[in-house]
């Protein structure tokens, strides 16, 4: 994560792991969660935190998640079934359970089929928020499996040379495993950048980078500026001259492999909530998983190993930073801005649930 988006040491809070997920499991079961299920959705908002994908851990999606609880926009005790099983790919209602609660159990089931057929998809359709692609794609590497996962986002974002939100955030997250290197594990929104990192930055009060949103008259804002109170989200590259095509075809991508290929429409014209894709290859249906795990280490190395540009200090992949902010988060705590912590204080008295930090 960029350093822009970050808590500065001096003003944050640093808070056990196992204390934030005693919390936010307390937290959802006071809400009308099952424990089982409230466990499950604070493991995934744990996860992004002490990986440092803190625009998917708690700062900034539990009070979304609360809100949508309360107000009863998401079932707090959702019923998944599946409604199509053709061996290798399934498609399941999540009854409009957090996604933080249906996904992984989706790519669980994703994963089981990949072990019988070499390949297994299941899209899970009528589901709230899902948490970081990371969390599920990463499932994935104890199988020795590929994991892949794809969910539509608010529909916030303007297609390249518009003015209007017609499109989806909707990430990928890729995860492959390797031997003795740091696992490969990809996840992004395919916007110029994740909704929620915008919010942490008017929460630190950080400026936005040129090319990541547009006025509201869909012109896009070249210069570093503080983030205007209307605006509108540019698809990943900016500017057609930087490469936006690229991120809206992507975009169109991730949904018509969610809630299209679900039947239930694209974009504006969504039915059924948020819609997520899992997908699990098993390596060795494609080939001998020791020899995989040798090339990936010696592609991996060799990226590690680039001569880095003047003024850059080395060449990383993705999950080199998420495995060294798990390192030092799970020996020294998660750090937290202080007016995450006192939102915590607030809502745990608010709705009954014990704070464990």
């Amino acid at each position: 994560m960029l350093n822009r988006f970050k808590v500065p040491d001096q003003i944050a809070v640093r808070v056990a792991p196992e204390a934030m997920r005693a919390t936010v499991t307390n937290l959802f079961e006071a809400l009308g969660m099952s424990e089982s299920h409230a466990s499950q959705a604070a493991d995934v908002l744990v996860y992004a935190d002490l990986r440092g994908i803190d625009s998917h851990g708690v700062s900034n999606m539990m009070r979304s998640y609360v809100t949508a609880l309360q107000e009863g926009r998401v079932n707090a005790k959702p019923s998944s079934r599946i409604v199509s099983d053709t061996g290798p790919t399934m498609s399941l209602d999540g009854d409009r359970g957090l996604g933080l609660v249906v996904g992984p159990p989706a790519m669980d089931l994703a994963i089981e089929r990949a072990g019988r057929f070499g390949v297994g998809v299941a899209i899970v359709f009528n589901a709230g928020h899902y948490g970081a692609a990371a969390y599920h794609v990463h499932k994935a590497l104890a199988h020795n499996m590929i994991g892949i996962s794809m969910s539509t986002g608010g529909v916030l974002v303007a297609p390249t040379q518009g003015a209007e939100r017609l499109l989806g955030l909707n990430p990928i997250g890729i995860a492959a495993p390797a031997g003795r290197e740091v696992a490969f594990i990809f996840d992004a929104s395919m916007s110029s950048v994740a909704a929620n990192k915008i919010a942490l930055l008017n929460r630190i009060g950080g400026p936005v980078p040129p090319a990541w949103i547009a006025r509201a008259d869909g012109v896009p804002i070249m210069e570093e500026s503080p983030v205007p109170k209307d605006f509108i989200m540019l698809p990943l590259g900016g500017t057609r001259e930087i490469g936006s095509h690229k991120g809206f075809g992507l975009i169109m991508m991730v949904e018509i492999l969610t809630t299209l290929l679900a039947g239930k429409g694209g974009g504006p014209f969504r039915r059924a909530e948020s819609a997520h894709y899992f997908m699990a290859l098993d390596v060795k249906a494609f080939t001998n998983i020791e020899t995989f795990r040798a090339d990936m280490d010696e592609y991996l190395r060799r990226l590690l190993d680039c001569r880095s540009a003047p003024g850059e200090r080395r060449v990383i992949y993705p999950g080199i930073e998420e495995k060294e902010a798990e390192t030092e988060r799970a020996a020294h705590g998660i750090p937290y801005h202080p007016e995450v912590i006192e939102w915590f204080q607030r809502t745990c008295r608010s709705v009954g649930a014990t704070l464990r930090f």
